[in-house]
């Protein structure tokens, strides 16, 4: 008798979700965007294209050639990321800024980037300043002080102040680097 390791059936197919009993195979009972379906027919086809049919499509989608070098295998894998992306309507608005924001970071030669503590939508940040209290809102998309919208807590917090501060810093999102002297006391 063969081990289970060995049993086709025992494993699940790469990329494939597991059937749900009750659900006839679905995952959820949700039904389907309009257009997943095609995008899912394309993607189940990629294995079967030429190498070069990968390359015209990739081209179709990027308007550029793939990278020299690029395997087939992750040819694959960048176009159904792609084409499932286009089919679903891709990342929010934030998560597309945040991610520009750490490639920027990058390109500049940061060897890490830190990328602080991110507030949740819909939570309020409050911060006394000179016997003033000031409230700014978290928004998918933005910060909303005092009735305006801001894409930065750093202007926000300039605004506040009258000075350049960061603005993560300022509202108690960011922890500076401890002392390694006062750790070492402890």
């Amino acid at each position: 008798m063969k081990p289970s390791i060995h049993d086709t059936t025992a494993r699940q197919h790469s990329g494939e979700p597991s059937p749900v009993p009750g659900r006839g195979g679905k995952r959820n009972n949700r039904p389907g965007k309009p257009g997943a379906a095609e995008a899912d027919g394309e993607i189940a086809e990629l294995i079967n294209r030429s190498t070069q049919d990968l390359r015209v499509g990739w081209h179709k989608l990027h308007r550029t050639g793939p990278p020299l070098g690029l395997s087939r295998d992750l040819m694959i894998r960048a176009l159904a990321h792609e084409l499932q992306e286009r089919a679903d309507g891709g990342p929010v608005a934030a998560l597309r800024r945040r991610l520009q924001t750490m490639a920027r970071e990058l390109q500049k030669g940061a060897s890490f980037f830190d990328p602080g503590i991110m507030p949740k939508t819909g939570t309020t940040l409050v911060r006394q300043w000179r016997g003033h209290t000031h409230t700014v809102l978290v928004r998918e998309d933005g910060f909303e002080y005092e009735g305006q919208y801001y894409r930065s807590l750093t202007v926000i917090a300039e605004r506040i102040t009258g000075a350049h501060w960061s603005g993560p810093r300022f509202f108690g999102l960011t922890q500076r680097a401890r002392d390694p002297v006062a750790e070492a006391g402890r």
